[in-house]
């Protein structure tokens, strides 16, 4: 814990405090005090540390949205774009500058992994339609590599700081869609339960807002959970609690509150279904022993189970849920399907699904072009469903259909990569990278199954990613460092 402790006492803490800060005030800001706001923590920032920019990039990333459809000024890169930017450049700087060399490589398999993925989606440039939208979905596993060979040679003293970050990012969002939930700005079509509105923080939709608040919620709550191991922990050894452990599960447990609450807000059952799995995922890994595992994740069905059979639940939660349960197990081809204001998101999914599926039979091997669904959706369409709506609301099929069956082997094999690094990183001495790793297990579970329903690679989301993976990487050189040493 000491570097939580380093933390606490370094002026990078309250940099992240103003960030959070400045995040609220978007609320009320105009877009000249925004503006001067954003300009003046982009400079501290660069002072401070490239870590500390870091952190403005993915607090401000997830404006990207939010700036597109309110801004008048047309940028000619979006705001993390402009940020990443700006964070290399910094980031060259302080390397340069402490005479740090600025190209180290090191073995490094995640790297390697999504290195062989950007090589695999690359071949897909020469069936695409549009070379430009290929190049702009490939770039981003171009950047997702970046942060994690920049993060694993400069960030290694600092990874706890990095999911702190990410945490403050996250509640900052969820601050917004509990705004939105009660009637903040809701659109009428969003409206829920007769008084209050779908949250969708800066994301503009749903889905993706939502997929983003259960990417983050498995880090704050292995975050509160070692927390309030430790302080038992010292109870139990009659010692005195430090204030700082305190103020940690506070901080911990006040982002799981809020990014919870948001998280059911935005109406999602593809991010009420991860949740739950990635949850099971979690307190399967959580004890050492296996067979401990299996028996605490099955406890966790069974109660799960029982409150539902119970009529424990919400009953607008679980009608909402049975609902589309039910849609989904009995269509299969929605061609002939009547729509109705019940069934018109899931007969919407499920059209979109098909024309993926139809994508993939015209270029089996590479796919139509990576990013290129929208381009060519109108060839192969339903007849009744005009609207792309930019991917098909199901990334492996929408994989499938752009990268062939190629892609989707690579994507599959990266993920199965990551797990198996993640799983081995439960082995690490420390207590909260222990942590840190059963709750990055929980985030890929949660990603691998609302995947399923939505595309979760928007909105500078693959930023943030790229960072989880690079604290994996971290944390998987420090285990292997040990064990070589042992």
């Amino acid at each position: 814990m000491h570097g939580f402790q380093d933390l606490l006492r370094g002026r990078t803490f309250w940099l992240v405090i103003a960030v959070a800060a400045a995040i609220a005030n978007l609320l009320v800001a105009t877009p000249e005090i925004l503006g001067l706001t954003l300009a003046s923590f982009c400079l501290i920032a660069a002072l401070a540390s490239p870590t500390a920019m870091l952190v403005v990039l993915l607090v401000l990333a997830p404006l990207r949205a939010l700036i597109a459809t309110e801004s008048a000024i047309d940028l000619p890169l979006d705001i993390g774009q402009i940020l990443f930017v700006l964070y290399v450049g910094v980031w060259l700087a302080h390397r340069i500058a402490r005479r740090k060399p600025v190209v180290a490589l090191h073995r490094n398999i995640i790297l390697s992994a999504i290195l062989c993925v950007c090589a695999v989606f690359a071949l897909g440039s020469w069936t695409s339609a549009s070379q430009s939208a290929w190049l702009r979905e490939w770039l981003k596993w171009i950047l997702i590599a970046v942060f994690v060979w920049q993060i694993t040679i400069s960030e290694h003293s600092f990874w706890r700081w990095l999911v702190f970050a990410l945490l403050v990012a996250a509640t900052a969002n969820a601050l917004v869609g509990l705004y939105i939930f009660f009637g903040g700005s809701g659109a009428d079509h969003l409206a829920i339960l007769g008084r209050f509105f779908r949250a969708f923080g800066t994301f503009g939709q749903p889905n993706p807002f939502a997929g983003f608040m259960g990417l983050m919620l498995p880090l704050a709550l292995m975050g509160a959970f070692v927390q309030v191991s430790s302080i038992l922990s010292v109870c139990r050894r009659k010692q005195g609690i430090h204030w700082y452990s305190l103020g940690l599960l506070i901080c911990f447990g006040l982002s799981a509150a809020l990014i919870s609450a948001a998280l059911l807000a935005s109406w999602s059952r593809g991010a009420w279904l991860g949740t739950a799995v990635s949850a099971a995922v979690m307190v399967f890994a959580l004890p050492k022993r296996a067979t401990t595992g299996f028996a605490a994740a099955l406890g966790l069905a069974f109660l799960i189970v029982g409150l539902w059979l119970g009529g424990l639940l919400p009953r607008s939660i679980v009608n909402r849920l049975t609902a589309s349960a039910e849609d989904f197990l009995t269509m299969e081809d929605v061609r002939g399907v009547d729509v109705s204001p019940i069934n018109y998101a899931v007969v919407e999914r499920i059209a979109h699904w098909q024309a993926a599926l139809h994508m993939a039979r015209s270029n089996p091997i590479l796919g139509v072009g990576l990013g290129n669904y929208e381009i060519v959706y109108d060839r192969y369409r339903l007849i009744n469903w005009k609207e792309p709506l930019g991917h098909a609301h199901n990334f492996y099929l929408n994989t499938l259909a752009e990268t062939g069956v190629l892609g989707l082997a690579a994507y599959l094999a990266f993920w199965l990569v990551i797990i198996i690094v993640t799983w081995r990183a439960r082995a690490h001495p420390d207590s909260y990278a222990r942590a840190t790793a059963i709750g990055l297990l929980g985030s890929w579970t949660y990603l691998a199954v609302h995947s399923i329903f939505d595309n979760l690679f928007v909105n500078n989301v693959f930023l943030h990613i790229g960072v989880l993976l690079g604290i994996l990487a971290i944390l998987y050189s420090q285990l292997s460092h040990k064990l070589i040493l042992d």
